[in-house]
């Protein structure tokens, strides 16, 4: 297999050179990721300037940074080697769980995989201040989700993550779950005024999502999906008997089904 591995934490993170080892007895295995961190980057794409590759030395590995993002790096990397059989991103440095999904570069890097065909999965894993993951010791458990996914090939997207100590593996939905976002004013040291924005959960984890699978212990896998469509909202809008008015141009547009009763009653 061709194997391409990517990031947001940068190109010389300790989780982008773990995930490589443990990839490795799968396949061939490059590396292309930031010259920088990118975290929370999302699914940013680079427009406004050319962007530049250079080889690094990373173990035994042929590896480039990328002055762009994650989905830069994993579209640039897979133009060059002309064709890669699955996308891995990570080991992020911090869990990527349920709505952070939004914005993480980590997945990002996973999904802009999809988006040109190939598989993408994103790995992600608890950090405090005071230490560093030990990847030796999750390195188990990557390969065995390696083992589990990959003969999986209709799973294009997924989004893995791992707590400190893992007791095994199961497979999750993504937590969705509302917050309380304020934003924090504050003052730099020169008297400039200066913003944080912070959100508190208002409520836990339900039984089953990747959150809940964290927390208690287990490594959580979660396929998901590019295709945004609320199915139910749309079958609900569907059902409607008829649709809204809609003003186009100073002219009123009604569905066909508007259009039909209309000439009926003439």
């Amino acid at each position: 297999m061709r194997i391409l591995v990517s990031n947001d934490d940068g190109v010389y993170s300790p989780g982008i050179l773990a995930l490589a080892k443990a990839a490795k007895q799968f396949g061939e295995v490059r590396i292309v990721a930031p010259d920088v961190e990118q975290s929370s980057m999302g699914h940013a794409i680079t427009a406004s300037r050319p962007l530049r590759l250079k080889r690094v030395h990373l173990d035994s590995f042929e590896a480039h940074r990328v002055n762009g993002t994650p989905a830069d790096c994993v579209a640039l990397g897979m133009h060059r080697w002309g064709h890669v059989d699955v996308v891995l991103s990570g080991i992020n440095l911090g869990l990527n769980l349920g709505n952070s999904c939004w914005h993480s570069g980590t997945l990002a890097a996973a999904k802009q995989a999809a988006l040109l065909g190939s598989r993408g999965i994103a790995f992600s894993t608890s950090v405090s201040d005071s230490r560093e993951p030990d990847f030796v010791a999750l390195e188990p458990y990557v390969v065995s989700v390696f083992e589990l996914l990959l003969p999986i090939k209709t799973l294009s997207l997924v989004n893995v993550n791992l707590p400190e100590k893992p007791k095994g593996i199961r497979w999750t939905r993504q937590s969705v779950r509302h917050y309380d976002g304020k934003v924090v004013p504050d003052k730099d040291p020169a008297g400039r005024p200066i913003f944080w924005f912070t959100v508190t959960p208002l409520e836990g984890a339900a039984e089953g999502t990747d959150r809940w699978a964290v927390e208690h212990g287990w490594a959580s896998i979660t396929p998901l999906r590019l295709d945004l469509t609320d199915e139910a909202d749309l079958a609900r809008a569907l059902a409607l008997s008829d649709t809204p008015a809609t003003k186009i141009s100073g002219k009123r547009a009604y569905s066909g089904r508007s259009r039909a009763k209309k000439q009926k009653n003439r």
